[in-house]
């Protein structure tokens, strides 16, 4: 029986700015990344999201991002290692906090956004990541997209690595994610997402916006939780990979 994780981006509200239902995807996934306040989350929506997935037994990840709260985490920064080191490790010894007062811990690490996309090419960055990963705690896997540098600096560094596909993104022939606000960026439809879903798990290939098929072969499946109709989206994929035989369960 194939096995696939389902995680989703969660504790993305700040103050009275609502964005998501934390509490309906958290009935859904198996894996919940959740803000670490760099690029959205303030302490009591990280509290409250980390004990919400602590009750349901749902896996916590940190999703580290640029300091970039003004634009989501979704621009580059042009920081030093250094700097990019230290802003992970305060990011996880954070969002550490709210799990233990939860009655739970962290179990991996997810970059957020321009960073997500930027480790997939930018070695110093990406080695200031798991730089900062190994000195908080090198048990923690790192997921990330297949074929990303950060994967690789990762697996020599001696992190679990665990690969992941997105239901509702486009990708691009050479297995990147398409930028957002490009043709092709979202998959908005929730059938096509879950039969895509299903496909990554099953074939091993996606379509790419070009019509050619890119192989990959993931452990977890991201749905974010932030788009317009996530939760049906969510619910449709993990329905239909357990209609087609497939365990949703967290990664080992």
């Amino acid at each position: 029986m194939a096995v696939v994780d389902l995680n989703a981006d969660l504790g993305e509200s700040f103050g009275s700015w609502r964005l998501g239902d934390d509490e309906a995807m958290l009935d859904i996934v198996t894996s919940a990344n959740v803000a670490c306040g760099f690029h959205a989350g303030d302490p009591l929506t990280l509290q409250r999201t980390c004990a919400l997935a602590a009750s349901r037994g749902v896996r916590i990840g940190a999703q580290v991002s640029y300091r970039d709260l003004a634009g989501f985490g979704r621009r580059f920064l042009d920081c030093s290692a250094d700097e990019l080191r230290a802003d992970v490790l305060y990011q996880l010894g954070g969002l550490q906090a709210m799990c233990t007062a939860g009655g739970t811990a962290l179990a991996y690490v997810k970059p957020h956004g321009a960073l997500y996309n930027t480790v997939v090419h930018h070695e110093a960055h990406a080695q200031a990541v798991v730089s900062a990963i190994t000195a908080f705690d090198p048990s923690l896997p790192l997921l990330g997209l297949p074929g990303a540098v950060v994967l690789d600096v990762a697996r020599t560094a001696g992190l679990r690595t665990v690969a992941e596909a997105f239901v509702d993104r486009g990708y691009t022939a050479e297995g990147t994610l398409v930028p957002r606000g490009r043709p092709g960026d979202l998959i908005a439809d929730h059938e096509a997402a879950a039969e895509r879903a299903l496909r990554m798990v099953t074939d091993g290939v996606v379509t790419a916006v070009d019509g050619s098929e890119v192989p990959l072969r993931p452990e977890s499946l991201c749905t974010h939780g932030d788009s317009p109709g996530a939760v049906a989206m969510a619910r449709r994929v993990r329905e239909l990979l357990a209609a087609s035989g497939v365990e949703v369960k967290a990664f080992a």
